[in-house]
């Protein structure tokens, strides 16, 4: 059986982006996980039941400690003589990509499932273009997740137009559609959880992801509270931790996020499904995305979706379809669409019907795992 390995920066993508996918592939080729913190890494490794390699990687820009992860890496594909090595997430793909072209792996693989660099500018931003321009030099397929994301990147010249393909409609992992489904939850399960959080039986809005900048928090909240100032009966919940690190909200932001009474987080969940159950409606105002699984998720549950003009948003969202588009980094279009979501209860409940029945159509996980495998089988063809 060839080997596959594939390498995330952290096991939380392989844990929640890639979920399953891992143990559909060991049916077909012996699997190895890499990724960092050795103890998260062998519990998805067990639950997908492969193989797993600990290699520390940092999300930030740390030289000394990338070119140790090179090395490293070069020395296991090195003693293992994969036939594919597979990356996901930035830093993973550079020393990934690298130590699988200095080992001679023949095929070298990475999915971009969104770009960091396009919200950078002055000299980080020409870092970040040289190394998704380095990553893709040393990858011989690179996979952009959405169709929006792929023109960016012939546009900026990150990889050459002819290693860049898209696998069947994009996503890097396809939604479950059954285990994301509101009728694992009883009304009585969810009323104790509205009780638990305090929310009352008003208009619930759901954000799902990092409390960071580039999510569009700062926005989300302004709205939200034009709403309130205009009289309009509506909670917000965000779900996700609030990260003090990398691209940190505002103070005044996080001021009326701790303030505000009908604003309730709930910090990191293994579990968001009950969350998307008890909320009328998803906002997604990122800068950024490949293809995002949050929106993914919420049209599983049957949730319509405000979200921005981007990749990924704007090919799972069709405008007054499943959901409402705003442009990006805007707080007036996007009071707007909150302000229609609540009010307009017959559109609301159209675009409620279609949410669920689209995501079943486009983007069901079984289909994109087939297509990843079928794409894998293409290499062994020509062998």
């Amino acid at each position: 059986m060839k080997k596959l390995i594939r390498i995330t920066t952290v096991p939380l993508s392989l844990d929640k982006l890639l979920e399953g996918q891992l143990r559909f592939m060991a049916s077909h080729y012996e699997v190895v996980a890499v990724s960092s913190e050795v103890s998260y890494l062998k519990r998805v490794a067990e639950r997908e039941g492969v193989r797993y390699h600990p290699v520390t990687m940092t999300r930030k820009i740390t030289p000394f400690q990338d070119l140790k992860a090179v090395y490293q890496l070069y020395r296991f594909f090195r003693k293992e003589k994969p036939f594919i090595v597979h990356t996901h997430t930035p830093k993973a793909g550079l020393v990934g990509m690298l130590a699988a072209r200095l080992a001679g792996v023949p095929h070298r693989l990475h999915t971009v499932a969104g770009l960091p660099l396009l919200e950078a500018t002055g000299m980080k931003r020409l870092i970040l273009n040289a190394v998704e321009r380095l990553t893709g030099f040393c990858a011989t397929k690179v996979y952009p997740n959405s169709k929006a994301l792929c023109h960016i990147m012939i546009q900026e010249r990150l990889a050459p137009a002819k290693k860049l393909n898209i696998i069947g409609a994009g996503s890097s992992n396809g939604i479950a559609t059954a285990h994301f489904s509101k009728h694992h939850f009883s009304l009585e399960t969810l009323a104790e959880l509205r009780e638990t959080i305090g929310l009352s039986s008003a208009f619930v809005f759901i954000f799902v992801g990092r409390l960071v900048a580039d999510k569009g928090i700062h926005e989300l909240v302004a709205a939200f509270q034009a709403l309130h100032e205009k009289g309009i009966a509506c909670q917000l919940l965000l779900v996700g931790p609030l990260e003090s690190e990398l691209d940190p909200l505002q103070a005044v932001t996080l001021e009326v996020i701790e303030q505000h009474p009908h604003i309730f987080t709930t910090g990191y969940q293994n579990d968001v499904r009950p969350y998307y159950a008890l909320a009328d409606a998803l906002v997604f105002p990122s800068y950024r995305e490949g293809f995002p699984n949050v929106v993914l998720q919420a049209g599983a549950m049957a949730l319509p979706s405000i979200v921005s003009d981007i990749n990924g948003c704007n090919e799972i969202i069709e405008h007054g379809v499943n959901g409402l588009i705003v442009p990006v980094k805007t707080v007036q279009p996007l009071f707007d669409a909150m302000y229609t979501m609540v009010t307009d209860v017959d559109l609301r409940n159209q675009m409620q019907a279609n949410a669920r029945s689209l995501i079943m159509q486009r983007y069901e996980q079984q289909v994109i795992w087939e297509a990843i495998l079928e794409e894998y089988r293409t290499f062994e063809y020509y062998e």
